[in-house]
This record gives C-alpha cells, sequence and structure tokens, in this order.
C-alpha cells in the first residue's frame, strides 16, 4: 500500500502542468491528495494563460499553495515542504545558479519522504562536470547532496530533450524556413527526446511503480534519433528534400566564445559533443513497461508541423 498520500509539484509549466494531470487522474480514486506550488503573483494573474491553468487546477481538484522558489529562503521552502510526503520539482532553471540545490536542501530539511529533483534532461553524470552549460555542474551537486544522506528517497528521471524542442526556431536543429536541417557535432550523433506530455505520464507511473522505484536514475525515451534519422523524417513527411548541414563542435564553441551568457549556445555545444545526450530505447522504463509514447514522426504529424511547413515554403 503506498504510503505518500501528499504529493507536491513544484510549478505549472508546460512540464508541471503534464504531470499534475496525470496525477490526478491516477491518484483521484486513491484518496491521495495533489497540491501545486505556485508564485501568488501566478495565482492572481491576470494573464489569460495563466488564469486559464489556475482555472483548470481547481477544476481537478489540486491545492494551489503559494510560495516562490527563488525568492524564499531554504528554511522557509522546507516549511512549505514539510507537509507533504512526496515532492516533483518542475521548475526548469528559470530560478538561475543555486535555485536547485536550495530546493534539494529544503526537501531533505523537512523530511519528505521522496524527492524528484528536476533533473528532467540529459544524463549529467555522463556529461561530466565543467561542460559548456555550467547549470549542469550543479545538478551534480544535488545528486551528489541526495546520495550523502539516507532519510529521503530520491528518484531521477533522466527524458532528454523535450521534443519539442527540437523544432524550437531559435535553436537552430529543424529549420523549416530554411528548409535545412543541421545536425549537431555530426549525422550520425544521436539525441533522446520525450514530449511534456510523455513524461508526465510515465513519471506518474514511476512515482505509483510496484515495486517501489527509489535512490535510482531511470531513463524514458519517447525516441531517440540521429541527425541523419531525422533530416530523412523530414524529408519523408514534406516530401522534400532539405538542405543538410553540420554545425561541428568546433564551430559551435567558436560561437559561444563570441557570446558565453547565451544559453542556446551552451546547450548546442553539449549536444554537439555527443556525451549523455541519448540512451538506447530498449533500456528505459517506458519501453520494459510497454507504455506507449510519442515519437517523431508522431509528433510531428499531430503538431501541425507538416502545414507550418507548407506556409514557410
Amino acid at each position: 500500500m503506498l504510503h505518500d498520500n501528499r504529493i507536491l509539484v513544484l510549478g505549472a509549466g508546460e512540464l508541471g502542468m503534464a504531470v499534475l494531470r496525470n496525477l490526478v487522474r491516477r491518484t483521484a480514486p486513491a484518496g491521495i491528495s495533489v497540491a501545486v506550488l505556485l508564485r501568488p503573483s501566478t495565482i492572481d494573474s491576470g494573464d489569460p494563460v495563466k488564469r486559464k491553468d489556475v482555472a483548470e487546477l481547481r477544476s481537478l481538484g489540486v491545492e494551489l499553495v503559494p510560495g516562490d522558489l527563488a525568492d524564499q529562503s531554504g528554511a522557509e521552502l522546507a516549511t512549505v515542504f514539510r507537509r507533504f510526503d512526496t515532492v516533483i520539482s518542475c521548475t526548469g532553471f528559470v530560478g538561475g545558479p543555486g535555485v536547485q540545490l536550495k530546493i534539494a536542501r529544503a526537501a531533505l530539511g523537512a523530511g519528505v519522504k521522496r524527492y524528484f529533483p528536476w533533473q528532467f534532461g540529459v544524463d549529467y553524470e555522463v556529461i561530466g562536470r565543467g561542460s559548456a552549460q555550467d547549470l549542469f555542474d550543479e545538478q551534480l551537486d544535488v545528486r551528489d547532496l541526495l546520495r550523502s544522506q539516507e532519510r529521503t528517497e530520491w528518484v531521477i528521471v533522466s527524458t532528454g530533450m523535450f521534443t519539442s524542442f527540437l523544432f524550437e526556431p531559435s535553436f537552430g536543429v529543424v529549420d523549416l524556413a530554411r528548409n535545412t536541417v543541421n545536425a549537431l557535432g555530426g549525422w550520425d550523433n544521436a539525441v533522446t527526446v520525450t514530449t511534456a506530455e510523455d513524461i508526465g505520464a510515465v513519471t506518474t507511473e514511476i512515482v505509483f511503480a510496484t515495486p517501489r522505484i527509489a535512490n535510482q536514475v531511470v531513463h524514458v525515451a519517447g525516441d531517440t534519433v540521429t541527425y541523419h534519422q531525422l533530416a530523412d523524417t523530414v524529408d519523408r513527411l514534406l516530401g522534400t528534400h532539405v538542405l543538410r548541414a553540420v554545425w561541428s563542435v568546433d564551430e559551435l564553441k567558436r560561437q559561444l566564445a563570441k557570446d558565453p551568457h547565451d544559453a542556446l549556445r551552451k546547450y548546442r555545444v553539449v549536444f554537439a559533443e555527443g556525451r549523455g545526450v541519448a540512451w538506447d530505447q530498449q533500456s528505459t522504463f517506458n519501453t520494459q513497461q510497454g507504455i506507449a509514447v510519442c515519437g517523431v514522426e508522431e509528433w510531428m504529424r499531430s503538431n501541425a508541423v507538416i502545414s507550418q511547413a507548407a506556409q514557410t515554403a
């Protein structure tokens, strides 16, 4: 019998909302409460998008807990966390340096039974310290902290890149406006991607898995593709021949040197180097559990990428 009856999700962005929707579906019949930590300004926001999300959360029966992960001290956050059994952080890196470590310390200080840190991305240990994306070192500090204690169980869910990010014009991998696919580091480099919706669904299954998952890294993947396979998929679905270019590691490092604070350039270097950014789908929790997930081709078909390409042609 699951003894964690009170779950707190930190943040209600794209991933947080996906996690919350799936948790509510799973917990409603079991009498388990679900809450979300939101800034007071978000709860009372006049922004239509935020108002819509807050209204949905209220309709789902999610408790809205006011708090600010960036501004509140670790002790203040620990006071908030203390009445929950499980804390799942869906905040991303928006808080800046030091916030992930502060949240982890607050969770441990509160004595929560289980903590899912914000690690829904690449495999930071394979990448190692000193990468182009300096925020990744803090992720390793969080892992070291969690492993140094035995009171709070922890689960890290590695999901790769959000699938949609592959098609983000600013990232520059799939550039439909220029009919181009740019390979980061080389055509045989691979990248693992998962949709936010699938991360929400699979993370919920991990929360309630039997036997209980604790003190381990769990890998998830919607798809793992090489840039060559990605370009071929774009060609096939759009009925075209995209222009293909390789952005070498050296070139991307030169670009980063010109603007060392540019987050996207940092990410490009990490993905071009090809370590810790892709894993075999057969080894993933979703494959082993037979959970259906959305691959790149299915995502393109269902997210108007084809019609968008037609409009830019």
